[in-house]
């Protein structure tokens, strides 16, 4: 396991502080010496982070300061900052696991570290490196044309009905869309062998690299709407006054907009899989001066108070025993055994596949 094994905390916790024990005593120890350190800055992709901090920060009595950056400049400001000896941000909460394990972790410009006391509740996959919260990404289509989804199957997509219908980010543009290929060639291709048997009634054809490979391609071939945006992607699908049928790839957070007019819905049942997870990864600066507040809020972020303005959105946490609220508007919680989960474990051979997902989406993709 990667620790923080650079970081010298001093909380009292005999010769071994990386381990927050599971002891009253111990966490009173770490919010004792969290408040000696300087004010904390953690950066987020979300907005709620703002408000994260906010709370975490009157819970604790301590300064923090939450900070929206997308993932790329908060990669590059961690860098810098590792590289100039001028730590100014503590903690990064960042949604690209592949790049955080090739750039942050293996270079020792951050560190991952797991609280034990969670370890009953939070699955060995998400451990190492750390991650807070699987964001599903869900297949949708609009409750106004259809009272239920329209398809079942996924490589329904690549069929000429659909050509021209289904919208998503393009992959080319979000590296996490060719991290989800690599994730399900790996881990369960035989899951998108099996779906694409029962959609057409015969097996794949044996000059395909993988099942993936040849959804990929075809789905490519199929001339998607592709956007800039999870936001253009789910008006596409879901606008009130929208006469064609899309189907759509957008993250459950999308889904709040149903209480302003849109008419999103989660094709739930779908083979093989309704959508996926992608993690949010926590790393704290490997030379922070406030290492006991960084371990503390990473500890708060694992607990549902702490949790709660990203689980409304769909975001679930990693704690197997914290569920997401009966209000989250998409109801991914109900659907979750649905999802392909993606594991970070094996981010570094995401990291190593990008370019090869990406040509092979280039080099199949028709307008």
């Amino acid at each position: 396991m990667r620790h923080l094994t650079r970081l010298a905390l001093a909380v009292g916790l005999a010769s071994s502080p990386l381990a927050l024990a599971d002891t009253a005593d111990s966490l009173e120890a770490l919010i004792a010496a969290a408040r000696q350190e300087p004010p904390l800055t953690v950066y987020d992709s979300t907005g709620k982070i703002v408000e994260q901090a906010a709370r975490f920060a009157e819970q604790y009595g301590l300064e923090a300061e939450g900070v929206k950056s997308k993932a790329p400049h908060t990669l590059e400001r961690l860098i810098r900052e590792a590289q100039a000896g001028n730590v100014q941000t503590d903690v990064a909460i960042m949604a690209d696991a592949p790049a955080v394990a090739a750039q942050l972790l293996d270079t020792g410009f951050a560190m991952s570290w797991f609280p034990e006391e969670f370890a009953e509740h939070i699955d060995e996959r998400y451990q190492d490196p750390l991650a807070i919260v699987m964001a599903p990404n869900v297949w949708a289509y609009n409750t106004a044309l259809h009272d239920s989804c329209p398809i079942d199957n996924v490589w329904a997509l690549t069929e000429p009905e659909w050509a021209r219908h289904v919208t998503l980010q393009d992959p080319l543009g979000k590296p996490s869309y060719v991290d989800w290929f690599n994730q399900m060639a790996q881990h369960d291709d035989a899951a998108m062998a099996q779906a694409y048997q029962a959609y057409f009634g015969e097996p794949l054809p044996d000059d395909e690299e993988s099942a993936t490979a040849a959804w990929v391609k075809a789905l490519a071939a199929n001339a998607p709407l592709l956007t800039d945006s999870d936001s253009t992607a789910a008006e596409s699908v879901g606008s009130p006054d929208q006469q064609e049928s899309f189907i759509g790839l957008i993250s459950t957070a999308k889904f709040r907009e149903n209480a302003n007019g849109m008419k999103l819905g989660l094709c739930e049942g779908l083979a093989p899989w309704a959508g996926w997870t992608y993690p949010s990864i926590g790393v704290i600066a490997a030379d922070t001066e406030s290492p006991n507040a960084a371990k503390l809020f990473i500890r708060y972020l694992l607990t549902e108070e702490g949790i709660a303005p990203q689980a409304i959105d769909g975001k679930i946490s990693t704690r197997a025993d914290i569920t997401l609220p009966a209000e989250e508007p998409s109801g991914v919680g109900a659907v979750q055994s649905q999802l392909f989960d993606y594991a970070p474990r094996t981010a570094l051979d995401d990291w190593e596949h990008r370019q090869q997902w990406q040509d092979l989406w280039m080099l199949n993709y028709r307008r």
